[in-house]
């Protein structure tokens, strides 16, 4: 009972942020959004910002929950790298709502923005390691330093998410279309390993 209910309150925080900037939520807004008194609300969380902070928590874990359902064990390195990207990037959960992970890069909050990122590190980097160490093993891909790449390929992600620091002009699928040819170089993978990365976008190799 107690779990359900910390459940709504979550469910109800996410809805409402998919749907306005965080700065027009309040613990009010989310109590009533959820049918539930205030009070109840600052029982499991002590206050607005924690809650937004475990939706962003539960977000990335519904993401990743969904890369190792859909995992193949007998995969390649680079298959199962594009897989954990697009679990991450993909358009609707499970409640066809939309993409929260996207959707909050776009609010103009600094501090939810910099928690956004350090939670991606948290959450991905040390699954995306793994990865990287299994694509050295298979020869799929060269680095000397798993964990260190894996944090710098996850923290320069997000931040191609967040669009608001780039030139205007610049469309994110460009951006991610070079992202993917430097990682190519980088890990020495084979040329158009991370191309999912851009093409996801609709870019055609003509652009």
């Amino acid at each position: 009972m107690e779990s359900n209910k910390k459940q709504c309150i979550l469910d109800a925080a996410e809805m409402l942020m998919c749907q306005m900037p965080d700065k027009e939520i309040s613990v009010s807004l989310i109590a009533k959004t959820a049918g539930i008194g205030k009070g109840s609300v600052y029982y499991y969380f002590k206050s607005k910002e924690e809650i937004i902070d475990a939706v962003v928590l539960r977000s990335y874990k519904k993401a990743l929950h969904d890369f190792f359902e859909n995992l193949q064990m007998e995969s390649t390195a680079p298959e199962k790298i594009k897989l954990l990207f697009q679990s991450v990037l993909k358009e609707e959960f499970r409640d066809n709502q939309k993409n929260l992970i996207l959707t909050l890069h776009l609010q103009e909050d600094m501090r939810l923005h910099h928690q956004m990122k350090t939670v991606a590190v948290q959450e991905i980097a040390p699954i995306l390691t793994a990865l990287l160490q299994q694509g050295c093993a298979e020869g799929t891909i060269e680095t000397d330093t798993s964990k260190e790449s894996a944090e710098i390929i996850v923290a320069v992600f997000t931040v191609f998410l967040d669009d608001s620091g780039f030139s205007e002009g610049d469309s994110m699928q460009k951006k991610l279309r070079i992202f993917a040819n430097v990682l190519d170089t980088c890990l020495h993978a084979a040329p158009g390993s991370f191309d999912f990365l851009w093409k996801s976008y609709g870019i055609s190799d003509a652009s």
